[in-house]
C-alpha cells in the first residue's frame, strides 16, 4: 500500500505533465516554461525540478505520453480480411494523432524544440516502437500478394516516412485542399498511390479506400470522407 505523501507526489507529478501537454496543444513551445506551470497547477516552481530535474525532464515526460497515446492508436487498429484497407486505417489513425496535436508531434519527432530539451536515444528507441506495428501492417499485405515480396522492415521504414512527410505537410499547410476545404482526397490519394508502388494493383487499392468512409466517430475509422 502506497503511502500518503508518495500517492500525492505521483497525483502532482501526472497532473504536471497534463497540464504540460494542453499548454503545448493549445499556446505552442513558447508557452511551457516553469513559470506557467506553476501558473496553472497552483504548485511552486521547485516542483518542477524536485519532480523532473527541470522544464527538458517535463517536456521528455510529455513526449514518452504522446508515444503512448499514439501507439495506443495504432494498436486500436483491427485486422480484418483485408490488410490493405487496415493499412490505410493504420495511416488514418497516424494522421489523427498528429492533427490533433501538432505541436506535440513536432516536439515528439525533432521537428521543434522546447525548453531545450533534445531528443535521446532512448526517446528514439520508444518512438521507433511504432515502426513495429507498421513492420506488421506490411507483413500482412506481402503474406497476402497484395505487396511484393520484400524485406517488410524497409518497407515500413519508407511508409512512416511517408506518413510523417504527409502529416508533417498537411500540418504546415501545405497539402493542397479540395473543393470542400479538406486534405481527406489528397490523403486518400497518396496511401492508394504508396500500395499501388509497394506491388498493388490499382483496382484492388482503389477498392481498398472504401474503408475510410465508416462515420467519423469511429475511433478506429480515417478522418471524415471524401468524394
Amino acid at each position: 500500500m502506497s503511502r500518503p505523501g508518495s500517492t500525492h507526489r505521483a497525483e502532482l507529478a501526472g497532473h504536471l505533465v497534463e497540464t504540460a501537454a494542453r499548454l503545448l496543444a493549445e499556446q505552442g513551445p513558447r508557452a511551457l516554461t516553469a513559470r506557467a506551470l506553476a501558473r496553472e497547477t497552483g504548485a511552486s516552481t521547485m516542483a518542477v525540478y524536485t519532480h523532473f530535474g527541470g522544464m527538458p525532464g517535463v517536456v521528455r515526460a510529455v513526449i514518452h505520453e504522446g508515444f503512448a497515446r499514439l501507439a495506443d492508436r495504432l494498436a486500436a487498429v483491427p485486422e480484418t480480411a483485408d490488410p490493405v484497407a487496415d493499412s490505410y486505417l493504420f495511416a488514418a489513425a497516424y494522421r489523427r494523432s498528429a492533427l490533433a496535436d501538432p505541436h506535440l508531434y513536432a516536439v515528439m519527432f525533432g521537428g521543434s524544440t522546447v525548453a531545450g530539451f533534445a531528443l535521446s536515444e532512448e526517446d528514439r528507441t520508444i518512438g521507433r516502437y511504432t515502426l513495429r506495428m507498421a513492420r506488421d501492417s506490411v507483413a500482412r499485405c506481402v503474406d497476402a500478394g497484395r505487396y511484393r515480396s520484400v524485406e517488410p522492415w524497409s518497407m515500413a521504414r519508407q511508409q512512416w516516412c511517408h506518413l510523417h512527410g504527409l502529416v508533417t505537410l498537411e500540418n504546415a499547410g501545405f497539402l493542397p485542399a479540395g473543393a470542400a476545404g479538406s486534405t481527406d482526397h489528397e490523403f486518400r490519394r497518396h496511401l492508394r498511390d504508396f500500395a499501388v508502388g509497394a506491388g498493388d494493383t490499382i483496382e484492388r487499392a482503389t477498392a481498398s479506400l472504401a474503408v475510410l468512409d465508416r462515420p467519423a466517430d469511429d475511433e478506429r475509422s480515417a478522418p471524415g470522407g471524401c468524394p
